[in-house]
């Protein structure tokens, strides 16, 4: 939870307004025949290209942070559960992968138990065994491979200090394996999501005799349909192929088409959408799974219907929003905390994040899906473009009947979220209600560093947020539990809630695991914790992402948001 940084750069990378040239010659690798769209029935063979700007890095099990098991990971690391491979809401559900099912808990939820599949095999044809699973989390705490979810030290009894089995061989007592096929977690406190955090890449089967250590990355030992035969630059190219000895018998989700994935990372995204727009040789048969369009390559596609049917759309659970620190004036009157809710122009926050086909505007801090628990509610009505006459009677009623000057901290970096386009469109509309806004741009780490540090929160900034899974309790637990502000470290709990109430309504929904039952619940309390103004949600963002003329099979969940690799044909 407490890693907003990695999560931002997991999300999808920043979109870039560059214009495709007309006509530009795909300057990719060598050919690799993938047919048209004349037939259209998915088969097996050939290669995929992945197209990306940034490097598939750390690609050890126990350092990815990724939501669901990831888009390239999951070709090759399988989990106890994993995301549904469906488009749409579907995509949102939890689904066995290794074990048998979603995992049995017992009544109070703080112990569940999973049975593996029978014929589970690695690359090598050797068996995946439950302490396979147990090992390749507990390796997940050594410091020297940290990056992973951090959930588990915090749910599972007495990990608080493990440092994993390279210093403590004795391993984690809180995790059992009685057999070669069954796995027991006891955790600190009920967790009716368990299944959900069982889709991370943490659950990931690791042959002790295999570990590696750091070098594991290199070539982990795959337990999915592909495996690694190259990785050069540290993920920069990753070349996959079949792993002779996974059986689709065993695994419901991955369709595993191709024969060959080639991931090629390190280009520039204008490079990235001309070669699958011009999609001539390999790259027919391309995708990305890191680059957006942007405005002005977005207007040219739409323009030209062969690359328009070629853009696909997806949803990730994912906000923008202003923050506040209620413990900096004039931010801790929560008047002068509505009126800005209410002068706020939503249609021009749209527009600055590159418009509607790109951005969906927010009045609720829940993404608006039904898996989060989504609760319509506008606390605060300021219509498409703002109310500034509400905001001035707010303002005149916190004492600032002449106005007031503030400071809106925000990120220089392009990504059309907490970048100067935004915060100029908050700026504009402020003014209207008498509100002088002065601007203050960092650099990517010194504005991550200091909206995460409670010594030095600024008292209004531009934030964002994304989900570990689709739910609720990764959503609103880091950012209003607490318990979980940190005074010595990475804080998300910008508006520094610390409410009884909230507190245990969080505790109270954990304890459920009837999905469906607990996202109401987290709807109702987002629209609880809406009340108290301490955010003001901004707007969701849509992912438009261009693919190669020969790719078939299109399936994208409001899980990920894009393109999932593991459904792709490219014959």
């Amino acid at each position: 939870m407490r890693q907003p940084s990695v999560r931002a750069r997991r999300v999808a990378a920043a979109s870039v307004s560059l214009v495709l040239a007309a006509g530009a010659a795909a300057c990719g690798p060598e050919d690799n025949a993938a047919r048209g769209a004349g037939d259209p029935t998915p088969h097996k063979g050939g290669t995929l290209t992945v197209l990306n700007a940034n490097a598939q890095q750390d690609f050890d099990p126990a350092r990815l942070y990724t939501s669901g098991g990831g888009n390239v990971p999951s070709l090759v690391f399988r989990t106890l559960t994993t995301r549904n491979r469906e488009n749409g809401a579907a995509g949102t559900k939890v689904v066995p992968d290794l074990a048998t099912d979603t995992g049995r808990p017992t009544k109070d939820a703080t112990v569940w138990t999973y049975t593996l599949k029978k014929g589970l095999k690695y690359e090598d044809g050797t068996p995946i065994t439950s302490a396979d699973i147990k090992y390749g989390i507990e390796r997940s705490f050594a410091p020297e491979l940290s990056g992973g979810a951090p959930y588990l030290r915090d749910w599972l009894v007495g990990a608080a200090g493990y440092q994993g089995p390279y210093k403590d061989k004795k391993g984690l007592d809180a995790i059992e394996t009685p057999d070669e096929r069954t796995i027991v977690f006891h955790l600190n406190k009920p967790e009716g999501e368990f299944p959900c955090l069982a889709t991370q890449t943490q659950f990931t089967p690791v042959p002790k005799s295999k570990d590696t250590g750091t070098k594991y990355e290199e070539h982990p030992v795959s337990s999915g349909p592909y495996k690694v035969v190259r990785n050069e630059n540290d993920g920069e190219r990753l070349v996959l192929e079949r792993n002779p000895h996974w059986s689709a018998a065993t695994d419901a989700e991955r369709k595993a088409y191709p024969d060959k994935i080639d991931v090629r990372s390190g280009l520039d995204s204008s490079v990235i959408n001309q070669r699958l727009s011009a999609s001539q040789g390999a790259d027919a048969a391309a995708v990305t799974t890191d680059t957006n369009l942007g405005p002005a390559e977005l207007a040219k596609v739409t323009g030209d219907k062969d690359l328009a049917s070629r853009v696909g759309t997806g949803h990730f659970g994912y906000t923008n929003y202003i923050a506040f620190n209620p413990k900096t004036k004039p931010f801790d009157d929560v008047k002068v905390r509505q009126a800005i809710s209410y002068a706020i122009d939503r249609s021009s926050v749209v527009n600055a994040a590159g418009g509607s086909a790109l951005a969906e505007p927010a009045t609720t801090f829940l993404p608006d899906q039904k898996s989060f628990g989504h609760t319509p509610y506008d606390l605060f009505p300021a219509g498409k473009s703002g109310d500034p006459a509400k905001a001035r009677a707010l303002l005149k009623e916190a004492g600032y009947a002449k106005g007031l000057t503030v400071t809106l901290t925000h990120s220089n970096a392009k990504d059309f979220e907490t970048s100067p386009e935004i915060a100029t469109a908050i700026q504009d509309a402020l003014k209207k209600a008498g509100i002088t806004v002065k601007l203050q741009g960092l650099e990517e780490n010194d504005y991550s560093d200091k909206i995460h540090d409670v010594k030095t929160e600024p008292g209004f900034f531009l934030a964002h947020w994304g989900a570990d899974w689709p739910s609720g309790g990764p959503f609103l637990a880091p950012i209003f539990d607490g318990r979980q502000i940190v005074k010595d470290g990475a804080n998300f709990n910008t508006g520094l809630l610390n409410d009884t109430s909230v507190n245990a309504e969080i505790d109270a929904i954990n304890k459920l695991t009837d999905l469906d039952q607990a996202a109401k619940r987290w709807g109702a309390l987002d629209k609880k914790i809406g009340e108290k103004a301490l955010t003001v949600p901004l707007f969701h963002p849509v992912y438009k992402r261009l693919y190669g003329e020969g790719v078939k099979n299109i399936v994208i969940s409001d899980w990920t948001g894009v393109l999932d690799i593991s459904q792709v044909a490219v014959k």
